[in-house]
């Protein structure tokens, strides 16, 4: 609870929210690379140097996006009960939701992962962040989400309900959720399609049994 947290410790971890509050609400009609550092630290009402305090670079808000993203996404699923591909498709839709919000931000997660070569390592969150942001969610909040470790259990919880491709290994119906998450994204960006969901779905009979089996 706060009030068992240091105010010293709540106002540096508001400070760091505010800075990351600040770069969403500017990216509502642009990509991150368009938002500028000194107009984030404007708009949170802090210095440069308060924000290198907290982020080494600007990129950082972004896995800082991700972190919240996904830490609401796993307390969702988890709070109502849901398993495998209908966990899945809860995480899709809110992709699909985000993106009417900020249509800027999946694209430039994207292009900052290709450029990273790799998934970057989910940052730890100190207490005050974890109660400010996750409120009533405390020891959920605290873990930090792996992408592959959720995909995985997905994937788990529907090869053992018998509804999992039998054609697929584990591994393979994990790295095709990575396909669909960002490549069935980027595919209907690419047609020009506002229908995220639409492709969404038809990568995902990618990963289910036919009816017929």
């Amino acid at each position: 609870m706060d009030s068992e947290i240091p105010l010293r410790e709540l106002k540096k971890a508001k400070n760091k929210i505010a800075m990351y509050e600040a770069a969403l609400s500017l990216m509502k009609d642009r990509m991150f690379s368009q938002v500028m550092l000194e107009d984030i630290c404007k708009r949170a009402e802090i210095s440069k140097v308060t924000f290198f305090k907290f982020y080494q670079r600007k990129e950082d808000l972004l896995i800082y996006f991700m972190r919240i993203w996904l830490t609401e996404r796993v307390i969702e699923i988890d709070t109502e009960g849901k398993k495998g591909f209908q966990a899945f498709r809860h995480l899709l839709s809110q992709v699909a939701k985000e993106h009417q919000v900020r249509p800027g931000m999946m694209p430039s997660l994207i292009s900052f992962l290709a450029e990273q070569n790799m998934q970057p390592c989910m940052p730890e969150l100190s207490p005050a962040e974890v109660s400010l942001l996750f409120p009533g969610h405390e020891e959920a909040g605290s873990r930090s989400p792996n992408m592959y470790a959720l995909f995985q259990q997905f994937m788990k919880e529907e090869d053992q309900a018998g509804r999992l491709n039998k054609a697929l290994t584990l591994e393979q119906a994990v790295q095709i959720c990575f396909t669909i998450f960002y490549g069935a994204f980027l595919t209907a960006q690419l047609y020009n399609s506002t229908e995220i969901s639409r492709f969404y779905e038809t990568h995902l009979g990618l990963l289910e049994i036919k009816e017929e089996e």
